[in-house]
């Protein structure tokens, strides 16, 4: 438990710190939106240039890690989003519910948290884990969003449409242009690896205080809160249950691998899907109530995961 504690207490610190600069008034009311948009345009597109520029094959080709992070990510996320589908949501909403589901917290909580249970050697998986979140994840969830807000009719129309505004989109963008860079072989020069790295690190941390100042703003509706349990108990149990399964029983993982999976999988969601909520005004009160349930609950579920690991 003190492990857990001492990676989730300074995420509520953060968006409490957010929260009480709104209500304090020391931040305005348009400052959640732009906090927003300074990490959807410039700390984030930064952090996913950087990762991909930087990675190796041989660091992330981990075929059995790969199938089952990916694999329980995956299905939970189209599960989730075929369900809200028929629940009469609209496709961009659904794909918000569906990361919300999916979205683990593996940069802010995971890296810390594996390398204090697992050592260094808990650093590989944590970090093939937010990749393929932040990258994988998080780019098909935008792929469906964009595709749910084209309104043209003609097929070939359509696709145009879709594609010129993923080409526009720096979180598509930036990770294509970085894995194009290692492609390359070229290494990142310092200063510019140096300027990455400062807005990478803003990332968090600015999300987590955009995070608290929307909370502070606006009035969640009674239905946000309702809506925000089903996927926070999908996130916290189903998303572990499912991974676990297939890191234990279907690749039978070794074990630093298969309980690093668990272990992930388990973590409570990240702030990417509050980002898109924000930034495409879509369902932005059901993920922020989700991110906060679910950061309270994995303090229970973590530990429950934390004791089976030790058996």
């Amino acid at each position: 438990m003190s492990h857990v504690l001492s990676v989730v207490l300074p995420i509520f610190a953060l968006i409490l710190v957010g929260w009480l600069c709104r209500r304090t008034n020391r931040l305005g009311p348009q400052a959640a939106s732009e906090i927003n948009r300074l990490v959807v345009w410039l700390c984030l597109p930064a952090l996913l240039f950087k990762v991909t520029a930087t990675a190796t094959w041989a660091e992330i080709w981990q075929p059995g890690f790969l199938a089952a992070f990916t694999g329980g990510c995956l299905l939970v996320f189209f599960a989730t989003l075929a369900w809200r589908l028929m629940q009469g949501r609209t496709l961009p909403a659904a794909s918000i519910d569906g990361l919300s589901a999916s979205y683990a917290n593996t940069g802010y909580m995971g890296i810390p948290l594996c390398l204090l249970v697992f050592g260094q050697d808990g650093l590989e998986p944590a970090l093939i884990a937010s990749l393929l979140v932040v990258c994988v994840l998080f780019a098909i969830a935008v792929v469906c969003i964009e595709v749910g807000l084209q309104s043209e009719k003609h097929i070939g129309r359509a696709v145009a449409v879709v594609l010129k505004a993923l080409g526009k989109n720096p979180l598509v963008v930036s990770p294509i242009v970085g894995g194009l860079w290692a492609a390359s072989g070229i290494g990142l020069p310092e200063p510019l690896l140096h300027f990455l790295d400062m807005l990478a690190a803003a990332t968090t941390p600015c999300a987590l205080v955009s995070l608290g100042l929307f909370l502070a703003q606006k009035q969640e509706p009674q239905d946000a809160q309702a809506g925000a349990w089903p996927l926070v108990a999908i996130k916290l149990i189903g998303q572990p249950l499912l991974t676990g399964f297939l890191a234990y029983q279907v690749f039978d993982l070794p074990p630093l691998w298969a309980d690093s999976a668990l272990l992930l999988s388990a973590l409570p969601t990240g702030t990417g899907p509050f980002m898109l909520a924000e930034y495409y005004q879509r369902e932005a009160a059901v993920v922020s109530r989700s991110i906060l349930v679910s950061t309270l609950g994995s303090l229970v579920t973590l530990s429950l995961c934390l004791l089976w690991i030790a058996r």
